[in-house]
């Protein structure tokens, strides 16, 4: 990565899932600003949840909302992969320096990476060879306090805007919420080993039809003390290296083994 001098600015591309006017992307796109040139590209609406999705079926369509001196911020109707793809190839016309995402309003630690739009932007970025950095609170409140993340955020992006990534990983940070206690520090872990245990509550509508809404609870039965669940449950910024190679390396010698 180019190191912030006095002619150069790295251009960071900024986006989330919960919406350009959410809280969280307001604070990191503060944040971002002394940085370097920032440019915003975000979801008009929610979309928490959408993981990986990429919208092909209708029209894209970006509306430019605030421009100013090293600073350019659009509103997207797609997803937040499309966000990434459009700022990169149609806004900038080049690859950003930095790509960050967040700061969600919600744990993205352990299986969540996996649903999370926030994440997914961030392995988009990843993919196509852009250093970036997912950030999320442990807050769901619409007006969660973050205050007390300047530091965490400002120092991590700083680290790897200067020495970059290594390839084909990217970072997945989760900050604790505001307590009277303040944050221990930071820990680099690996992603615990939990899940979500699924329910439905299923109703009738007045006309008689069934329809179900998505529920459940998070399961963490890791009892590794390496884990980002167990960094955040001691109130440690989370830090873990991620990458989208989905391959179970450790299982091909068995597989082979089945000679098909």
């Amino acid at each position: 990565m180019t190191k912030i001098t006095q002619n150069h600015k790295p251009i960071i591309l900024v986006t989330n899932d919960d919406s350009y006017s959410a809280g969280g992307i307001r604070k990191l796109i503060a944040l971002m600003r002394p940085l370097g040139k920032v440019v915003v590209v975000a979801s008009e609406f929610p979309m928490s949840g959408m993981g990986h999705a990429i919208t092909i079926k209708t029209p894209l369509r970006l509306k430019k909302v605030a421009e100013e001196t090293d600073y350019e911020e659009y509103i997207c109707n797609g997803t937040p992969v499309d966000c990434i793809k459009l700022g990169s190839q149609v806004v900038l016309k080049r690859k950003p320096d930095l790509v960050v995402s967040g700061i969600n309003h919600g744990s993205n630690a352990s299986i969540n990476v996996i649903y999370s739009g926030t994440m997914a932007a961030v392995l988009e970025a990843c993919i196509d060879g852009i250093p970036a950095i997912g950030f999320s609170l442990l807050e769901y409140s619409h007006d969660a306090n973050f205050d007390h993340v300047d530091q965490y955020v400002t120092k991590i992006a700083q680290k790897v805007i200067a020495d970059g990534l290594p390839e084909g990983v990217c970072l997945n940070v989760n900050i604790p919420a505001v307590s009277d206690e303040p944050i221990k520090g930071i820990q680099v872990c690996r992603q615990a080993h939990a899940r979500w245990v699924e329910e439905f509550d299923s109703r009738q509508d007045p006309r008689g039809g069934d329809y179900h809404w998505l529920t459940g609870r998070f399961e963490n039965d890791d009892k590794g003390e390496e884990t980002d669940q167990f960094a955040l449950e001691h109130n440690y910024v989370s830090i873990v290296p991620v990458h989208y190679d989905l391959t179970a390396h450790q299982a091909i010698a068995e597989v082979k083994s089945w000679k098909l």
